[in-house]
């Protein structure tokens, strides 16, 4: 029987409090789990079940996603490079010492971000459904693009639905298999969230804001290349936003990964937890 539990706590990193749930032994190894849209840390619930007792998990909401506060956008910029300064300082302030990490979405971005500051900090990589590569960008993302390169009120509405409920669906449900392992409370927590006031704005910034995303990619193609890090590839391969091109591209460069496909969506935990929970121990603790 499982003795560890899950605590939800908060800390205040630069006058933000940043919620982030906790579980595990802090002397056993540890993973820092790093998810953005749709559904923040609340993302990793079942993973953490699984392996709490087996390593020292934190899994932080960015700011202005999830429990964290919501900073208004005259005090806080909402762009990849500040949200993931405020990671860095979030894995600081806790005290990890080379932590594993686990990055979902735009988990990826703000993960690439840190490790080019800091290529020492993490020990090793599980990338799930994020992106360091052009051809990797799916149909979602390209449907996206005329947002990227000219922000104005036509462009908005091309991208605008993705955060309704329809568009919220599409991480969770749009290549699943088994709809029935698709709790429900997933997407509408997620649109609760994302309705709140000024969310929409929050949300279109970050989104526009990933075309420096784009920019970056030579250099963390350059970071894997040279680094050769560690690294464990869990994807679903039917995800509109980073398909399974975008995996292969990551392989390409550091042959030594491991991958493992999924016939599913972009949130592949939603119907594989357990089977990715045995493949990050396997993984991690060989």
């Amino acid at each position: 029987m499982s003795k560890q539990g899950i605590f939800y706590k908060t800390v205040n990193v630069d006058g933000i409090n940043i919620f982030y749930r906790e579980a595990g032994d802090k002397t056993k190894p540890q993973i820092v789990l790093l998810n953005g849209v749709p559904n923040a840390s609340g993302a990793f619930q079942e993973l953490i079940h699984d392996l709490k007792d087996k390593f020292y998990m934190v899994a932080p909401d960015f700011p202005g996603f999830g429990n964290s506060d919501i900073p208004g956008k005259n005090v806080f910029d909402y762009t990849f490079h500040n949200i993931s300064v405020i990671m860095e300082k979030f894995i600081d302030e806790l005290g990890l010492t080379r932590p594993n990490v686990y990055a979902l979405g735009y988990g990826g971005p703000v993960t690439f971000r840190i490790a080019l500051r800091r290529p020492e900090l993490f020990n090793n990589y599980i990338l799930q459904n994020s992106n360091a590569y052009e051809e990797g960008l799916g149909p979602a993302m390209i449907d996206a693009a005329p947002y990227l390169e000219n922000r104005n009120e036509e462009t908005e509405q091309l991208v605008k639905p993705l955060l309704t409920l329809d568009g919220i669906k599409l991480f969770f449900l749009n290549g699943a298999k088994d709809l029935t392992r698709i709790n429900p409370d997933g997407y509408l927590n997620s649109l609760c969230y994302l309705s709140r006031p000024g969310q929409q704005e929050i949300q279109l910034d970050l989104l526009y804001d990933y075309r420096t995303n784009i920019a970056e990619y030579p250099n963390w193609q350059r970071f894997l290349k040279e680094m050769q890090p560690g690294m464990l590839l869990v994807w679903g391969k039917n995800d509109v936003f980073f398909p399974l091109s975008a995996a292969e591209a990551i392989k390409r460069d550091v042959p030594a990964a491991e991958l493992h496909v999924y016939d599913t969506s972009h949130l592949a935990l939603e119907e594989h937890h357990a089977d990715i929970a045995q493949r990050i121990e396997k993984f991690l603790i060989p």
